[in-house]
């Protein structure tokens, strides 16, 4: 498993070696072309992978320069037509109406970012559009963020900064602001890969008694590192004190974590998703943490992003919600769009790249 920062400093060098490479390899490639190939970028990607793309000598590109407000689908529309790569977020949805406007030339689609919910695959392998995406590289920080916000939600951190903020913070109390604590408890995770083992890894030092997992079948491998029980979607839910969710989303996904499963968790559980807010039914969440029927929530996800305001699950005192930042650190970001822009390039070079998607 690559750390974000061993990562950052081996795509720099694949960068130089192969994509601007000595021994004139980039005056080969230009030479190989007519003109440079065209690429559009739709957001202001992180500045490594930026770098890469400027010393490629292989593309010219262009890019929506911001990174606060995505680029307006109309606009996205006419900035892609007759690109032949196409760097994109996960705010962008590339499906067929979106692949019609770009035409035939489009060869290579490279996303920047470990989920690809928002590619239409079947659309893509369709039309022959190569696929690459950022796995790996962000396993650390979204490890990192998903335990501080398991226990910024179970001990109930952000309830007691507003208390002290606000006056709240009186004499000291028997019972007041108790939550739950990892030591001797049953840790679940939905989705067993390498985030669900990083997890269990950076918890294992609470003194956890038991790590147990579902998936779509065993993974014993992944198991054996973090010596974690296979069992079934009813059992997690069950014998879970704190169910960690890192499935991808997928149709068979898409709202798995519900009434069926919430009913059956402990009163005393935390529920925590940092994968996609598409596999949480959130009126069932909703449900679960006013009634009591769990203890608490801890959201890095939702449906939509970003959330209204004035949404339900913001009004209740168990439920923590983050604005989708699992993968925001300096490092993994730019590591991230590092590898991004080294599988563009060399897609469009018809190599293999360094993460592809098989479609």
């Amino acid at each position: 498993m690559w750390s974000s920062r061993m990562a950052l400093r081996r795509l720099q060098r694949i960068a130089v070696a192969p994509l601007s490479a000595a021994g004139g390899a980039t005056t080969k490639v230009q030479r190989e072309m007519s003109t440079l190939q065209r690429v559009y970028v739709t957001r202001q990607i992180p500045p490594e992978g930026l770098k890469i793309l400027q010393d490629s000598g292989q593309v010219q590109f262009e890019l929506w320069n911001s990174d606060d407000v995505p680029v307006p689908r109309k606009e996205l529309l006419q900035k892609v037509k007759g690109v032949d790569g196409l760097l994109c977020v996960l705010t962008e949805k590339i499906d067929a109406e979106l692949l019609d406007a770009a035409g035939p030339n489009l060869k290579v689609v490279s996303t920047m970012s470990v989920g690809y919910d928002h590619l239409f695959l079947q659309e893509l392998k369709k039309r022959g559009v190569r696929v690459g995406y950022t796995p790996d590289v962000l396993t650390d920080a979204v490890a990192e963020l998903t335990v501080a916000l398991l226990l910024a939600t179970s001990r109930r951190l952000i309830e007691a900064t507003h208390e002290a903020k606000t006056g709240g913070w009186g004499t000291w109390r028997t019972l007041w602001l108790c939550g739950h604590e990892l030591a001797n408890s049953t840790v679940g995770i939905l989705g067993l890969g390498r985030i669900g083992v990083a997890i269990a890894e950076r918890l294992a030092p609470f003194k956890v008694k038991k790590f147990i997992y579902t998936d779509v079948a065993p993974r014993p491998d992944l198991a054996k590192a973090i010596n974690a029980e296979y069992v079934s979607f009813d059992e997690l839910a069950k014998q879970s004190d704190f169910l960690a969710v890192c499935c991808a989303l997928t149709p068979e996904t898409r709202e798995i974590c519900n009434e069926n499963l919430f009913s059956k968790m402990k009163k005393t559980s935390i529920f925590i998703n940092t994968s996609r807010g598409g596999v949480v039914n959130q009126e069932d969440l909703y449900q679960a943490l006013a009634s009591g029927q769990i203890a608490g929530a801890g959201l890095d996800v939702t449906v939509p992003e970003p959330l209204p305001t004035n949404h339900p699950l913001f009004s209740l005192n168990n439920c923590v919600i983050l604005p989708h930042i699992a993968s925001a650190s300096y490092t993994t970001r730019n590591a991230m769009s590092a590898l991004a822009a080294n599988n563009l390039l060399l897609g469009l070079r018809g190599q293999p790249m360094i993460k592809e998607l098989k479609l």
